[in-house]
């Protein structure tokens, strides 16, 4: 097996198994607040997690639209996060399976499960004092407005991140800067 190939299944397997970590700490985490709050703030933590994947997804693909030379002269004028950007779009296939499968995907994942616990805790309010087909409408309309939003909001994400990539790829490499300068968490790999 040559090396290529080794690496992709390294990074699939360890992907894998940070898909599986951060699903069921963003699960049990939204379960766990949406269990304690009304249905409204409910709602408005689905539709937070709903944006969440939405601008993951946007960062995937700005990172795999970007032109590397309008970094490479950021970082040569040394501007701030573009160096970082460059890193970046150096590992932009890896960035955009971090950004659009796991991140994007999990997001997809928790707001589905998150809705259904809204949705069950409108029901209980309804039950009793509603017909149950306005429970099975009620839930297949919040369902077609949070699809309706994640699918919406990611061809726009899309539009934005081909047509602004570079500018994208720049408010990423400032927010990795600030991440691992001032926090010093180390987000990109080194240089080889």
């Amino acid at each position: 097996m040559n090396d290529k190939i080794k690496s992709s299944i390294k990074f699939s397997l360890t992907i894998a198994v940070i898909t599986f970590v951060l699903a069921a700490i963003f699960s049990s985490f939204s379960s766990s607040i949406l269990n304690s709050v009304s249905w409204i703030i409910g709602l408005i933590i689905v539709l937070f997690i709903v944006l969440i994947g939405i601008v993951f997804d946007m960062l995937g693909i700005a990172s795999t639209a970007a032109k590397e030379a309008p970094l490479h002269a950021m970082a040569a004028e040394k501007v701030v996060g573009a160096r970082e950007a460059v890193k970046i779009y150096k590992n932009a296939d890896k960035f955009a399976s971090f950004c659009n499968d796991v991140i994007g995907d999990i997001s997809g994942i928790v707001s589905g499960s998150a809705l259904t616990i809204v949705i069950i805790e409108i029901s209980h309010i309804l039950r009793g004092t509603s017909d149950p087909k306005i429970q099975i409408i009620l839930s297949i309309v919040l369902t077609s407005i949070v699809a309706a939003i994640t699918v919406g909001g990611k061809a726009l994400g899309k539009y934005f991140a081909i047509n602004s990539s570079t500018q994208i790829m720049m408010i990423a490499g400032k927010i990795i800067f600030f991440i691992e300068k001032k926090l010093k968490i180390k987000v990109l790999p080194k240089k080889k």
